[in-house]
This record gives C-alpha cells, sequence and structure tokens, in this order.
C-alpha cells in the first residue's frame, strides 16, 4: 500500500544511473529489445539458515501505478551534464511519456522460505523498462524480507508467546517504520504499536502508557488508578517508573478494584533492570495474589539472543515488546540483495545466456530463464533446484553444488516438488491475486515446520541443499570458460 502513502509519482525512485543506461538503449536502439533479470541475495542474514521473501504486495503497488508523469519529464529535462546541456533529448523524454508498463514477472509468494542465490523476482521485458526497476524492487524487496526474516527468529524463540512490535519511534523514517511493522507482522509478531500501520495493512494495534504518564501524577498508584478508572478494557500497568517491585504491588492494589468492577488487570510492563529476576519475582506476586492471567510483558532493547538467554535464566515473560533491534535489522542493517541481466534477446528470436564474472566465486552471477523446484518428502523438504525454463530438468535430474562441483545430489523420482516462481504479471498486466497479510504470515511458519530443524539454528546454522540443475551447471561453467578465454585474448 506505498501509494497510499505517497500521493506523488514514484517512478523517479531509482539511481540515476539506470535512467542513464535508459537513455543509452533508446538511443542505441536497443530500448525494446527483451532481457532476463533475476532478484536475489547472496548470503543469509544475522548468520542464519534462511529467510523470509518479503516485499511482493509493495512491488505489486509500485508496478500497477508505475507511470512516468508530467512533473517527473520535467524534472528530468532540468538535468544537465559536464557541458552544461541538457542530459536527455526531447525524444527520449517522449518515449518516456508514452511508455507503458509491459514487463512480465515471476515472482515467489510471500512468506516463503527463500536461500542464497534462488530468484525471488525474474522481470522479462524490454530491457529499458528492465532497468528501470532495478532500484525500486531492490529497495521494496530488500529491506522487508531482512525484517520478516529478524522477526521469524524472534518467533522461533517466543514459541507460543505473545510478540509486539515496538519500533516505530526508533525506525528510520516513516516509511521503514510502516514497511518494518507490516513485514514483523508477516514474520511472526502479534501485533504493532504502529497506528497507522493497523489501519492499512489491518494489524492488530496495542499500547498502553509510558513513564510520562505516572510522573504525571503525585503518585504512581494515583496514575495507575486513574488508567485504570479510564480505560478499564486495556489495563497494561508500566511498574517500574521508581520501584519495580513496589510498582508490582501498586498494580495488584489496581487490579483488586478493576475486578470490583467486572475487570481484569491484562498485565504489567518491565523495561529495565534485570528483566529475568523482576519477572520472577513480579510472577510470585501475581501469582499469590490470585493473577495467575496476568501477562508480564518485557521490553527494554530485546532481540531473539537476548529473549533466549532470559528464557535460560527462567524468566517468567510471556509478552515481549521489541523495537529498536528488530525495525532496524539492527545487527545487520541490509539484506544485500542484487538483480543481474541473466539473458537477453537476439534479432533472431534466440535467447542469448549472460554471466557476469568475478574473482569472488561467489559474486559469479548464473544465466538463464531461472526457476527454483523444491523437492519434498514425507511433508518435509530435502531440497531447492534452480534450473534454466528453456531447458527443463529430465524426469531424474541431479543438482550440482554452484561452489563444489564435486558435491551432487540425483533427486528420486519418488519426491515430489513445487515451482517456487508464480506469474505475478503478464504484459504489464496484473495477473496474481495476492494473498491476505494473514495467509503470508501462516506461509512462513507453515513452511518453517517443513524444514530439518538445523536451517533454525542461531548458531552454526545447518545448510540446506541449493544448487543448480547439471545443464544450468554445464551452461555457466562453459560461459564462465569462455569469457575467460575471450578477456585473455583481448588482452594479449
Amino acid at each position: 500500500m506505498i501509494n497510499q502513502l505517497y500521493d506523488r509519482s514514484l517512478s523517479l525512485l531509482t539511481d540515476l544511473y539506470q535512467l542513464t543506461m535508459a537513455y543509452g538503449y533508446f538511443k542505441s536502439g536497443k530500448a525494446e529489445q527483451q532481457a532476463v533479470f533475476n532478484l536475489y541475495f547472496r548470503k543469509h542474514p544475522f548468520q542464519g539458515g534462511f529467510t523470509v521473501a518479503c516485499g511482493l504486495s509493495s512491488v505489486i503497488d509500485y508496478l500497477t501505478a508505475f507511470r512516468i508523469s508530467e512533473d517527473d519529464l520535467r524534472y528530468l529535462g532540468t538535468l544537465t551534464g559536464s557541458d552544461g546541456k541538457p542530459l536527455f533529448t526531447p525524444d527520449f523524454l517522449e518515449y518516456l511519456r508514452t511508455m507503458e508498463f509491459s514487463c512480465e514477472v515471476e515472482a515467489v509468494p510471500e512468506g516463503t522460505i527463500v536461500f542464497p542465490n534462488e530468484p525471488l523476482l525474474r522481470i522479462k521485458g524490454p530491457i529499458l523498462q528492465c532497468q528501470l526497476l532495478e532500484t525500486p524492487l531492490l529497495n521494496l524487496i530488500n529491506f522487508q524480507t531482512l525484517i520478516a526474516t529478524k522477526a521469524a527468529r524472534m518467533r522461533l524463540v517466543a514459541g507460543q508467546d505473545t510478540l509486539l512490535e515496538f519500533g516505530l519511534r526508533r525506525a528510520q523514517g516513516p516509511d521503514g517504520g510502516m514497511t518494518a511493522s507490516r513485514a514483523a507482522y508477516i514474520g511472526g509478531f502479534d501485533a504493532t504499536a504502529n497506528v497507522l500501520a493497523g489501519k492499512l495493512y489491518g494489524i492488530p494495534v496495542r499500547g498502553t502508557h509510558a513513564h510520562s504518564w505516572v510522573m504525571s501524577f503525585e503518585s504512581e498508584l494515583e496514575s495507575f488508578e486513574t488508567y485504570a478508572r479510564i480505560m478499564p478494557n486495556n489495563v497494561t500497568l508500566l511498574v517500574d517508573t521508581y520501584d519495580t517491585i513496589q510498582g508490582v504491588k501498586y498494580a495488584i492494589r489496581v487490579g483488586e478494584q478493576l475486578r470490583q468492577r467486572g475487570y481484569d488487570l491484562g498485565g504489567i510492563r518491565l523495561d529495565s533492570g534485570d528483566l529475568a529476576y523482576l519477572s520472577i519475582e513480579a510472577r510470585k506476586l501475581l501469582d499469590g495474589a490470585g493473577f495467575t492471567s496476568t501477562s508480564i510483558v518485557a521490553s527494554n532493547d530485546l532481540d531473539e539472543h537476548i529473549m533466549a538467554s532470559l528464557k535460560n535464566q527462567g524468566a517468567k515473560i510471556n509478552v515481549w515488546g521489541v523495537g529498536t533491534k528488530l525495525v532496524t535489522a539492527y545487527d545487520q542493517p541490509a539484506l544485500g540483495g542484487v538483480y543481474k541481466l541473466a539473458a537477453i534477446c537476439t534479432k533472431e528470436n534466440v535467447w542469448e545466456y549472460k554471466l557476469k564474472l568475478s574473482e569472488q566465486a561467489v559474486k559469479v552471477s548464473t544465466p538463464g530463464i531461472q526457476q527454483v523446484r523444491r523437492y519434498c518428502e514425507n511433508s518435509t523438504y530435502k531440497a531447492d533446484m534452480i534450473f534454466n525454463e528453456e531447458a527443463p530438468p529430465p524426469a531424474l535430474p541431479t543438482m550440482v553444488d554452484p561452489y563444489d562441483f564435486t558435491r551432487r545430489t540425483s533427486l528420486a523420482a519418488s519426491l515430489t516438488y513445487e515451482d517456487l516462481l508464480v506469474p505475478v504479471f503478464r504484459e504489464g498486466k496484473l495477473v496474481y491475486e495476492l494473498p491476505t497479510i494473514e495467509a503470508a504470515r501462516r506461509r512462513v511458519q507453515q513452511q518453517l515446520s517443513s524444514f530439518h530443524g538445523g536451517i533454525k539454528r542461531f548458531v552454526n546454522p545447518h545448510t540446506y541443499p541449493v544448487g543448480l540443475e547439471q545443464q544450468l551447471f554445464d551452461l555457466k561453467t562453459d560461459l564462465i570458460f569462455s569469457l575467460r578465454s575471450t578477456r585473455k585474448a583481448d588482452v594479449q
């Protein structure tokens, strides 16, 4: 719903070099040449063993409204080169004015568990249009995928506990806050404090009061009583403004008053101090007073590692309010997704495969019109195979590790499979029915339950098997040899 956040065209949400390359394609007569680009990432975030695909909804919003507006064109017309002359000629601006989005887009559904080098998006269409989409698509996918993955890791630790997203005030601007709230919910959080996210995305909202509320009264008890009197159906009291244990005792007193009115004390919140010790002591006091169903909420710069440590210490926390370290992806603030040309159509209407070389094996791209096939046995995912749709796999395919050609896996005919990339746009028209945010959220947990538990470890996670189908591996290898030999001849 990014178009509801901004009331102007987002078509210039791109890097200048995308436009200068588009201009180059136009002037050289290549603008309409068909090309294929793949969007993928090279390494799991947070040193983990899995990643959660997220952001497709925003991509659909962006592409559905993709038009170069008159205001955009006027601005582009003001840009100049080093000689002071216009950067773009009027005929190019006119081309942009009449251009209609006509690409085909395949994508992995939101909430799918994905792995390095697997395309999350595949774009096929006029190379000029494909090029213009690189920056915005990476912007929309990278961050949301990062946050959804972080949230899913916290859900693994929390188990059946409630997870609340409290990060808006620490997020990188309004857009960062909104997209983080949505991605966190898909990743497994139960609610957000972000009211606008609740309105636009249908996410449950939760929240009570801050320390300033307590400090504005003559006493802590008065602040609790006043709050409970005004809002008896939403009482979670922040008990650590002065003395936490005394604050819990005051909360119990207010809870007894609430019960006389037919309400209950929903929870207490701990925002500082030794959360393990304080939660244990608070639980004793609450249970001793008959408030066994009252929740203990904890906040204060939590992440999955701190949560795991608190659980190991026997903390009695059953609601976790997580902010900064979730919405900023504090320990790894970027996913590192890339967008690479993989094929281009010649004048003879033949696909010519493309590959980017590098001195680092991990940065050598994979050619082809790629699809990802996920194999399953007895409801457990066993392996993912990347193949070229122009050369479909045989009935008994062989999968090759792209970084160690000696590691090859023959995939049995008894395995069932599904292809992960599904059609989203055909000739620029939306053909995909986007699942609800609730469905995307369920998909994350359903998928995680079908993988070996080792990929969910935080320390030295299991490496899930992902490889290239034999024909695609051979194609990539042949291209590498061909390009290296050509480059060597050029040097000589």
